[in-house]
């Protein structure tokens, strides 16, 4: 395995933590922004105030998306299993 290899792995890696984690990210980003706004704008200042909200959204999120997170895992997976065959030998 050379050192292209494992950058190319990591890279790919990396990829695949961040499109699976985007749904439940941007779910929680943009309910608190809803919320901060909500709170400013009637000047409630309870820390606890988004926490509820943004946990009930991102369960949606990961709700809506988990086949999708899921086949994206999975696909990932089995792209790294077919290729051991050819890391072992240096093709």
């Amino acid at each position: 395995m050379t050192e292209q290899t494992v950058i190319d792995l990591s890279v790919k890696a990396i990829w695949v933590g961040m499109k699976i984690g985007a749904p439940a990210l941007l779910a929680i980003l943009l309910t608190g922004l809803v919320v901060g706004i909500f709170q400013a704008a009637t000047q409630i200042n309870e820390q606890t105030l988004s926490f509820i909200p943004k946990i009930l959204v991102m369960t949606i999120a990961l709700m809506a998306c988990g086949p999708w997170i899921a086949e994206t895992i999975s696909g990932f997976t089995l792209e790294l299993f077919q290729q051991i065959p050819t890391m072992i030998h240096g093709r």
